[in-house]
This record gives structure tokens, sequence and C-alpha cells, in this order.
């Protein structure tokens, strides 16, 4: 019995074919479609789709993703889906501007060139690729298969795409971490680590020219950075201002990076926020979680492109604030770090 099957998108009208042995969305990936996703595992609900015609079973998935009563009324996951027929699928989510543009997933071999550390609990990891070529977009993400384990672990770029296959990455320690935690002591310089990609959709849409606000937290620095050096490196002249929260002013990263990036950015504002503590002559406008920030300093978020990426209960938090103030759906782009669920860490 031949296991495959084809899956048409709508209303973008593409076609792929799918084994019933991968998911929809990893043969999406295969093929060089990009389709909205997350966590690729059940947990997010960024791939939710509606099935029109056909027979699909999902791998386990949390509810929180998809409620039963979605599921009852047809509504699918794509990265828990395996077809076993002929597939018409409707997207709820989507970007035909990425779907057209996505680049096959790949899996390369790199090798460490350096560990440096921002911070308390954040690390810069630097890899350069040894073997194979990998293509992507700034504000993409890649799996690194943990050494001597099947699993794996997402991480965004930090820059666009080097001539030297450099690829940077901005990684939060986790204590007990199954990859972070290797960060402290158990990787060396030259070890080799597989990556996978590219993932993702969080990039710069070309076709807008609104004002852009920037929002993150913690390690989402790392596509926030990849995005800003994009923009230096087009000249793009579009004003951006760029809120990065964090707890103390000791857990403020990449400011050498940033004061770099707003010599060659002119119309780049950057505006740290900390919640936990702060020096006497520290600006009380910007203390607080960044999304309270951004709500007092911003009066036109509708008017804006907004770029959020964070842990989960950052990017809930911002979500209501846009939702509140009147922020249509599509001029805003979120990057949601969800925690690994086999884990709970990284």
């Amino acid at each position: 019995m031949d296991d495959q099957h084809k899956v048409r998108f709508e209303p973008v009208g593409i076609e792929i074919e799918v084994s019933e042995d991968e998911t929809v969305l990893d043969a999406a990936f295969r093929q060089g479609v990009m389709l909205m996703h997350g966590c690729k595992e059940g947990q997010c609900s960024a791939c939710k789709s509606f099935l029109l015609d056909g027979d699909v079973q999902m791998d386990r998935y949390s509810t929180f993703a998809l409620a039963d009563y979605e599921s009852d009324e047809g509504y699918v996951l794509l990265c828990r889906s395996h077809a076993y027929s002929d597939l018409q699928v409707e997207l709820i989510n989507f970007d035909e501007e990425m779907i057209h543009s996505g680049l096959p997933v790949v899996t390369v071999s790199t090798e460490i060139v350096s560990m440096t550390d921002l911070s308390r609990d954040i690390t810069r990891l630097v890899l350069r690729i040894v073997e194979g070529e990998l293509r992507f977009y700034p504000g993409q993400y890649v799996d690194i298969r943990i050494p001597d384990h099947d699993e794996h672990r997402s991480f965004s770029m930090a820059a666009p795409a080097s001539p030297d296959g450099t690829l940077e990455f901005i990684i939060k320690r986790y204590p007990g971490g199954h990859f972070s935690g290797l960060l402290e002591g158990h990787l060396d310089v030259g070890d080799k680590l597989d990556v996978t990609g590219p993932y993702g959709t969080f990039t710069l849409k070309a076709s807008s020219e609104r004002r852009l606000v920037f929002a993150a937290g913690g390690a989402g620095m790392a596509p926030m950075l990849a995005l800003l050096r994009q923009m230096a490196e087009s000249r793009n002249e579009r004003e951006v201002v760029f809120y990065y929260g964090a707890r103390t002013e000791a857990d403020l990263i990449s400011l050498e990076d940033i004061a770099e990036l707003r010599e060659r950015l002119p119309q780049l504002t950057f505006v740290p926020c900390l919640s936990e503590s702060w020096p006497e002559d520290w600006n009380e406008a910007t203390t607080g979680f960044v999304h309270d920030v951004v709500g007092r300093h911003e009066d036109s978020l509708s008017s804006c492109d907004v770029y959020l990426c964070g842990p989960p209960p950052m990017i809930d938090a911002a979500l209501g604030l846009l939702s509140e103030v009147g922020v249509p759906q599509e001029q805003i782009h979120f990057d949601k770090f969800t925690i690994t669920a086999q884990s709970g860490n990284d």
C-alpha cells in the first residue's frame, strides 16, 4: 500500500506530498513550504488549521493548544497530524509572503567556536558550519541536537547568515537544562553539534513601511539582534523602538551590540526596562515589566508593526495589551519561547 498522500492548503492553493510516517508540518518543511508554526510539539497552537476533507490521525498534544471541542469540530495541529488519505486543509494563520519564500529544512554539522557568559544565566554560543550548507532568514531558529541523545532544543540565530558559516545564539541557562546545562563546563570549543533548520516565521515583513516596535525579554534578544542587523546591512530606514526587559541592571545584555547598531541605524531607539531592582538614578518611566513600559510609552500602537519575543508570560501579557488598544492581528508578530514539553527545561 502506498503511504504517500497529497495535501492541498487553502486558500493559498499550495500542494505537497506527505508520507504517513511524517507529520504534515514536517512534510511542508522538507519541501520548502514555510507554514506558521511555533513549538512543533503540540503545545502552542500556532499551526492550528481546519481539516476540510480527508483522514488525519494526531500524535499526543496539549489541550491548551487544541481543545477537545475544537478537535470535534475538525480543527487539527499540523505538527501532530499524520495523513492517511489525500487531505484538503484550510490554513487559519498564514503569511503568504513567507509561505512562498520558504527554505528547505536541512541538517548540518557544526563545531563550537566560542562560549561567552553575557549575564548570570545567559550565554552567547557561536558555532561554525563544517559540513553542509544552511540558508535562513534573520529571525528564524534551528534545532540543536543534544550530544548523545535523540532530543533537541530550539534556539534563534542572533545574526543574519554569515559567509564563513558562523551561527550565533543567545541562550538562557536553566538549572538541569538538557542542553543549556551543558554550557556550564560540559561542552568545549571544537565540540561538534548537529543543527537542523531553518524554522520559524518571525521575519521582517518587507512589504510594510510602518513604524516598528520591538519588545523582548531574556534570550528574546537573539532574533531582535538578527532583525536589527539585517536592517543595518540593508540600510533600512524604518523607525524602530526596541524595548528590552530584564530583572536587574546586571541582567541587561548585548549593550555593546546595541550601541554599535545605533550608530548604523540612527532611527533606532533602545529602551531598557527593569522589573526587579534598579539604580537610584534609573528612569522611573522604564521600571516594571516590558509590556507595561510599552503601554506607558506608546500611544499609537495600532499604526505600528509590533514584534514580540520572549517567555510565554511576557508574550501573553503583551498580546493582551495589543488587543486592548486595537492593534490589527496582521501587524503583530511574535516568537514565544515555549518550554520543552519532555523535560520542562530549555
